[in-house]
């Protein structure tokens, strides 16, 4: 049976730092699972910064913005880590409305409970980043308040299967569960 950690914060809080740190402490083979796709200049010197904070001799690197699930039923690996959740969020939002698919509650937390089934059938730790989304002002359109809306169910959902949770805060770790 898998294991999940699962680390949240706010943008820059350290979180990703935080989440490396801790699956290198993990024996094993290591497999990173990035989300996010360079849609933009930006994003792609982002990931090229990201992707040089862990080390290539540690982590392999497989990029799948959508399914996560699949990648961790086939693979072989001890120690996952996906980064993150809430860009992968963003990424069935943009499936959903490319395929005029309604991206409801019901819809991602069919989605995020397949993920958390998933990792209990394997034998491995799957550490999630996420971003705490809902500490701030409401949103002021109706697609960005989904948007928050639909991290903090997943966030819930992981977080209710892990076996520890951590918020990361100007980069210290402070324990919810573990």
């Amino acid at each position: 049976m898998g294991r999940i950690i699962l680390i949240t914060g706010g943008a820059r809080s350290g979180k990703s730092h935080f989440a490396l740190q801790s699956g290198e402490k993990l024996s094993g083979s290591h497999c990173f699972i990035a989300t996010c796709p360079a849609v933009d200049e930006e994003m792609a010197e982002r990931i090229e910064r990201h992707r040089k904070e862990r080390s290539a001799q540690i982590w392999e690197t497989i990029e799948e913005p959508l399914n996560i699930d699949e990648v961790l039923v086939e693979g072989t690996h001890e120690v996952y880590l996906v980064d993150c959740l809430t860009l992968w969020i963003n990424n069935l939002l943009e499936q959903c409305a490319a395929k005029s698919i309604d991206c409801s509650e019901s819809f991602l937390g069919t989605k995020a409970e397949r993920i958390v089934r998933t990792v209990e059938m394997i034998d491995a730790t799957v550490i999630f980043v996420t971003n705490e989304v809902g500490m701030g002002i409401v949103p002021g359109n109706a697609l960005a308040r989904r948007y928050r809306d639909l991290v903090g169910l997943c966030n819930r959902l992981v977080a209710g299967a892990a076996s520890e949770v951590v918020l990361v805060s100007c980069g210290l770790p402070i324990y919810l569960k573990k």
